[in-house]
Order: C-alpha cells, then structure tokens, then sequence
C-alpha cells in the first residue's frame, strides 16, 4: 500500500467570535489517500493555515522539506520510520511548534489508515487495553458579555448542566483576568476562588472539580495564596497557572501546593515534555494528542510520564477527531486519569457540531473503548465545505 495523495481542509467558522480565544473556530483537516482506497482523517488544534503550509510547502534541501513531499509513494503502515522521516525532514523550519503540529494531525491519520486496514481499533494497535472505559470531563468556558457576575453565574449553570448529562467531572476555565481574560473582564486575582466556590455550591460535592486559570498569573508568589484558598474546595488539579516557559515556577508550586499543578496543552515533543515533568515538576501532564505529535508521540509522553509517576490528562478542546484520538491514547494509559471533552451541545462552534456525521459519546458518564476499525469516526463532507477557507 502507498501513500498517492495528502489532502488538507483549512476550515473556518463564520459565526466566530473575534473577542474569543478559541481554537474551536478554526480546524486544518488532513486526508490522506492511499492506492488501496483507504482514507486515513486527522486534526491538529494549531493556526490551520500556518500547519497547511508545513505539508504542502515545496522542499528547499533535504532538512527543509514540506510533510507531503515526504509523504508520497511511502508506506503508510511504516508510522514510526515516517514520523522520523517527517520530523528531521522538517527539522530546518519545524522541530517544535505548528510544524510538530502539522506532523501530529499526519500521525493521526497513518494511525487511522493503519487500524482501518487491520480491520482494528487504534488502540488495539498501540498496546494492551488499562482502562474499561474512559472518564471525561466537561470543558466549561461559557460566554457571559465581560461581566464576572454573570459569567460566574453561566458558568454555574453549564456546570450544573454538565452534572445532568452525566459527566463526573468539570474543568472551570476561570479566566476573570490574564491574557485569556474572558470578554475584556478584568478583575481581581481573588475573582478566581469567587468564581470556583460557586460552582462548588451548585454542583455539590459529588462532582470533581478542575480549575484552568490559562496563564493568568504573573509569577509563582503571586499565584500561591490565592491558589490555596482553592485547596480548600476541593478542586482536583489547577491548570496552566503561570506562563508556559516559567519551569521555575511551576517547581515552587509543585512544591508548595498540595493540590496537582498540571500543564503541557502547548507543548510538543517528549522533550518539552521531558523538561516540564523533571525540572517544572508538574504533576499532571496534558498532551494534546495532534499537537504533540500524534497519537505516536503522545503515546511515548504517557510512558514517560508513567515511569515518573506522573498522570495523564490530555488537553482536547477542538473536535471529535481529536477526542476520539484522545480515546484511543487514554484505553491503554492506566494513569490517565480524564480526558478533556467539549460537548458539542455546550459550544457555540457550528464547526464543532457539524464536522462529523459521526463520533464518540458520553454512555453514564464514559466513553467505552472504541470499536469500529480506525479511529472509528465518518466525517461531515457537507462540513467540510461549509466550512472551507483558502
């Protein structure tokens, strides 16, 4: 079997936000066709047209070569060899960032090819099954016009909604302040334990709580006091605090608090990886499976991280590509302990509901382990040019 074509949809919502900062707006979609009719479907959660142009830039020199140059004729059941191939053809404009990303949304693809033509699932390929079933979490980040009483008061309900539906768990993305700072809101750091609390009352004490600040605080010091006084509500872990280059702060809070610090939706390689775990000391890594290189990298991140005792939850906002992806990486990681889950009902993304004709779902509060062969998903031709942007 080869490889004869690589096909990308750059996609966009014309319904978007301009004042968010969503990913779930935008989507590159890769297809890749063999010439024993098998199409293999992946995504990557990166600027779609910056990734397009790593697969279908022309090649300059032998570490300056576009993803599809390297792609065509090749055998794409040979994944490991092909990651290599991609990953140091690249090297000269790639090595991190959206050329790793353009090379995870491939990888998920090949993977794809791979179990449609062993007649598999993924994750029967990729190890032994560890989990039963999956356990989401609902992703929380309701809109609410700038204003932190009514954005606390949506971001209860859709929590209390959430619980309804079956979810366990919730993420709260609490962002009253920082560059993600929801609407132009700009309050208090304390704003934050207001918020939270809240949410704690509506739900009870039943429902795991997560709290994503997404990169609010300034510096370790700062963050400490504030993130203690949601210690004290229980909350599971506290997402992405500090900046991303900040290892230094995350190793005092990991040091200081006795709730999980997690981080890692940015990063790509297992070296990143590597860096956050042993000199940031996180407790929680999130690989998001395309932007860290695809199901293949992600699946050497869960390792490390296995032998370091170190969880997993991986970070997938953008569709159901990614999340059945993440699902397939999450049944054979014993130590992943959530995965993310934006449910399509609770986003004002038209991409995000349209974009398959079919995908995983939530079944009392899980997501079995996929049957079908492949990724076990059927994409929306229809969206695909819906929602098509050159």
């Amino acid at each position: 079997m080869k490889i004869i074509d690589v096909i990308c949809h750059t996609l966009f919502d014309p319904n978007t936000n301009p004042d968010a900062t969503s990913s779930a707006y935008d989507d590159l979609v890769v297809e890749i066709i063999t010439d024993a009719g098998i199409v293999g479907i992946g995504d990557s959660d990166t600027n779609p047209w910056m990734a397009r142009a790593c697969i279908e830039s022309p090649s300059t020199h032998t570490m300056g070569m576009g993803l599809r140059d390297m792609l065509i004729d090749a055998d794409p059941l040979d994944i490991e060899a092909l990651w290599w191939r991609m990953y140091v053809g690249s090297a000269h404009h790639g090595r991190r960032g959206a050329g790793v990303s353009a090379i995870g949304a491939v990888d998920i693809a090949l993977w794809d090819i791979k179990g449609k033509a062993a007649g598999k699932p993924c994750w029967q390929l990729q190890g032994e099954q560890a989990q039963d079933a999956v356990t989401p979490y609902a992703s929380l980040q309701p809109e609410a016009g700038g204003d932190v009483d009514r954005y606390t008061k949506s971001l209860a309900e859709w929590a209390v909604r959430a619980k309804g539906n079956g979810f366990t768990a919730a993420k709260l993305e609490i962002t009253p302040f920082g560059p993600y700072a929801h609407d132009g809101m700009n309050e208090p750091p304390g704003s934050v334990v207001e918020v939270a609390a809240a949410c704690r009352d509506a739900v009870g004490s039943d429902m795991t709580l997560l709290v994503d600040v997404q990169y609010a605080f300034d510096d370790a010091k700062t963050a400490l006091p504030i993130l203690k006084e949601l210690e004290a509500l229980d909350v599971f872990f506290i997402e992405t605090p500090l900046w991303v280059d900040d290892l230094e702060g995350y190793a005092y809070l990991a040091d200081h608090l006795d709730m999980f610090v997690a981080q890692g939706e940015w990063l790509t390689t297992r070296w990143e990886f590597i860096d956050v775990m042993d000199r940031g000391k996180i407790d929680v890594a999130q690989p998001d499976v395309g932007r860290v290189g695809g199901l293949s990298e992600a699946k050497i991140v869960c390792d490390l991280a296995r032998k370091r005792g170190r969880l997993i939850v991986p970070h997938c906002w953008l569709t159901g590509i990614g999340i059945a992806a993440t699902t397939h990486m999450a049944v054979t990681a014993e130590h992943c302990k959530f995965i993310e889950f934006l449910p399509a009902d609770q986003t004002d993304s038209t991409l995000r509901r349209e974009l398959l004709d079919e995908e995983l779902c939530l079944v009392d509060g899980k997501i079995m382990p996929p049957q079908k062969p492949g990724l076990g998903i059927e994409i929306n031709r229809e969206a695909l040019k819906k929602f098509a942007h050159k």
